[in-house]
């Protein structure tokens, strides 16, 4: 099974709205991306709507050529877009107004009613759900209970510390984050859960998980959906050249 790039445009969007203009075009980025080797397309519908726009939305969801996965929070108004759009993914994702980026995975228990509504209702119109967690067993296991088709991995913990970001204790941290990812994405597989994973990769980070593999061989981590630092990349190469970097990473 080839491991599969997802493409995030949202900081496609936040340059548009940094000065409200009718550029970059979402709808370009996109072809651009799947020329460069995306196997999805990744948004994320923030309830704020700080970058992707409902109308965005629509027009993806008409224009991409390659799968295209809905991130959103779990709201009721949020699963009636998405019933309305039909995504081939939904993933469900935490969001709190005041931060930069998401800081963490789904608390599936503190909210555990309104996850199987979600993931129920979105299910019955043909829509595939992930939930974004932390690599636990908790997390890996109540997801599988509430009936989601896959788990996506928040890595932040495991990028920042390839990042050096704790400094002295960044290494051990490093192989700490990266055996709980490991771990986590065993269970999943075992559960018959699809293992995704995003969230702070670039393109040197990245390269450990990518090498984590079953003993068949096969990639633990079947998909990965990257945006920041694919866009950052696009600056100074172009974006058909950097996502088919990146492409080359996970595909190796």
């Amino acid at each position: 099974m080839k491991t599969r790039l997802g493409v995030n445009v949202d900081h496609v969007a936040t340059l548009r709205q940094l000065r409200g203009t009718v550029y970059p075009s979402l709808i370009e980025a996109v072809q651009l991306a799947e020329a460069g080797g995306a196997d999805q397309i990744t948004a994320h519908l923030r309830e704020d709507r700080r970058h992707i726009q409902d109308q965005d939305v629509r027009d993806l969801r008409k224009n991409v050529k390659v799968a295209f996965n809905l991130e959103m929070a779990v709201t009721p108004e949020m699963v009636r877009f998405a019933c309305r759009i039909r995504p081939d993914w939904v993933c469900l994702v935490p969001e709190k107004r005041r931060e930069l980026t998401t800081e963490g995975g789904l608390d599936i228990a503190k909210n555990k009613r309104a996850v199987a509504l979600a993931i129920q209702t979105l299910k019955k119109k043909g829509i595939k759900v992930s939930c974004f967690i932390e690599p636990s067993s908790d997390a890996v296991a109540l997801s599988h209970h509430l009936g989601a088709d896959a788990v996506e991995f928040h890595t932040g913990q495991y990028c920042l510390a390839a990042q050096s970001a704790f400094g002295g204790r960044s290494r051990s941290r490093r192989v700490q984050e990266k055996l709980r990812i490991q771990k986590a994405a065993i269970q999943a597989l075992e559960l018959g859960l699809h293992a995704h994973a995003g969230h702070g990769f670039d393109y040197k980070n990245i390269q450990d998980i990518v090498g984590l593999m079953r003993h068949s061989g096969q990639a633990l981590i079947e998909e990965y959906n990257i945006g920041h630092a694919i866009i950052c990349r696009s600056v100074l190469v172009g974006l058909e050249t950097a996502v088919a970097e990146m492409s080359a990473l996970i595909s190796r």
